[in-house]
């Protein structure tokens, strides 16, 4: 199995709605790292290194692109 790559990371739980929308929509294999804690405790997203959007390498290029066209590509940080 490979491992998920985080493509783009968030600050906020409401920034990651629409997304998740899209994706499941697409059907694309995906997680965000951190969203629980995030929604427990909001300040610690930021030391926790935000919310994290993993997905699986094959989706890569295709999620990228969603991320571009629904204007995220500023909080896009590819690690």
């Amino acid at each position: 199995m490979e491992t998920f790559v985080t493509i783009a990371v968030f600050d906020y739980n409401y920034q990651i709605e629409i997304i998740k929308h899209r994706l499941n929509i697409e059907g694309f294999q995906y997680y965000f790292e951190n969203e629980i804690m995030s929604s427990f405790a909001p300040l610690y997203s930021t030391a926790l290194g935000g919310i994290k959007l993993k997905v699986h390498p094959n989706d890569f290029e295709n999620v990228k692109l969603i991320l571009e066209e629904m204007k995220f590509n500023n909080n896009l940080r590819i690690v």
